[in-house]
């Protein structure tokens, strides 16, 4: 006899929406020859110094549980990054955790922080896991569109308009996953303000913090009086092409860290041993390999920005990252349509604006995670798919 399973799911997984990125590459692996501008993972490998700092830890016999909250050097390694690179500071025996990408720290910070019904404000178009983490946390995802007109920084009056007797926390993701946008001090200080106003906790996601072009990042909590209401995420996966080794972090005030390790080591117990050790090379001898691939990244985002442009899909110049968001309305078609046909007819794989949330309906992201020539010919693959559509 069989059973319908579905009954058997609670209703918080079952109503979560299958990832707009996931769903439509399991398309792109069927087909050959195309030219993907949609996963955002680098393309480099992790730089081999690194490689060699995870192996070497395997032969040393480092292949046992580390601390719940990582090993102590790692740790203090992060701190040290943050204090030398935004003047903030954090205990790294109590205020730092390690934990399985970023991924699982923001789970772990939902987690941690929030009671059955509270809102999380979200800006969108955002990181298609937001909403659906704030979901498997207990909480309602309040989304927050931004507009191209704004660089999709987030409006402080449209912000603070969405704030109710029940929000939370205020997640912001930056620089922005998929739009490549990166928050201005003067934005940051306004959004400062509004949490302070109404004693809100904010999540900052900075895991693209050494991926910006031209300016200086500024990390949220160095803001006047955000130490305290923080939580500050990070990363290895994207500054240091090490996806596959899952590595990220969380750093908070020791109250808000203590609560989120508590959920980690009943979860997770530790981050993988070997993969800690590679970052702790990374951390203190990989800043040349991070600044060789941001000037190659640099070079791919002037082509794609002035292609995109040329073609007429109006794109804003992205400042951090690896992602332009090319508005796609003058073709005629949504998102979902431009991005499956294009597949279909040209073989360019880009992702529907769409997955990302509200404010992403008339665009599609395009990754500059792959190589230079690819990025050439998948702007001349577009070109003609624009002339037959136009």
């Amino acid at each position: 006899m069989s059973l319908s399973n579905s009954r058997y799911l609670s209703q918080r997984v079952a109503t979560l929406k299958p990832s707009g990125i996931r769903k439509f590459f399991d398309i792109v692996a069927t087909m050959k020859d195309v030219i993907s501008l949609g996963i955002g993972e680098p393309d480099f490998v992790t730089p081999p110094a690194i490689v060699e700092a995870g192996i070497n830890s395997l032969r040393a016999g480092e292949t046992h549980y580390t601390s719940n909250s990582g090993i102590l050097a790692l740790r203090q390694a992060i701190a040290a990054q943050l204090q030398n690179s935004y003047g903030v500071s954090y205990n790294p025996t109590t205020e730092v955790v390690i934990t399985v990408g970023v991924s699982e720290a923001l789970y772990l910070a939902l987690t941690a922080i929030l009671n059955p019904g509270d809102e999380v404000i979200i800006p969108t178009p955002c990181f298609v896991a937001y909403q659906s983490e704030v979901t498997l946390a207990g909480g309602t995802p309040v989304e927050l569109s931004c507009f191209i007109e704004d660089d999709f920084q987030p409006r402080p009056a449209n912000l603070e308009a969405a704030i109710t007797p029940k929000t939370k926390a205020i997640l912001l993701g930056y620089p922005n996953n998929p739009t490549g946008a990166t928050y201005t001090r003067a934005v940051l200080t306004e959004i400062a303000q509004i949490a302070a106003r109404h004693d809100l906790v904010v999540i900052s996601d900075e895991l693209y913090d050494q991926l910006v072009y031209g300016i200086a990042h500024v990390s949220f909590p160095s803001l006047p009086g955000m130490w305290d209401r923080t939580i500050l995420l990070g990363g290895f996966s994207k500054n240091y092409a090490m996806t596959g080794w899952r590595v990220g972090y969380a750093a908070a005030p020791a109250e808000l860290l203590q609560g989120i390790l508590r959920v980690h080591q009943y979860t997770i117990m530790s981050a993988p041993t070997p993969a800690q050790f590679a970052a702790l090379h990374a951390i203190q001898y990989g800043q040349g390999a991070v600044a060789e691939m941001r000037s190659e990244y640099d070079r791919r985002r002037k082509l794609i920005v002035s292609g995109l442009n040329q073609l007429g899909l109006t794109t804003f110049e992205p400042r951090g990252a690896f992602y332009a968001f090319p508005k796609i309305s003058v073709s005629g078609m949504d998102a979902d349509t431009f991005a499956q046909k294009l597949l279909e007819e040209e073989k360019v794989a880009v992702v529907p604006g769409t997955a990302f949330g509200a404010g992403g309906e008339e665009f599609v992201r395009c990754s500059y995670a792959t190589a230079y020539e690819k990025i050439e010919e998948a702007l001349l693959r577009m070109e003609r798919f624009l002339k037959r559509h136009g």
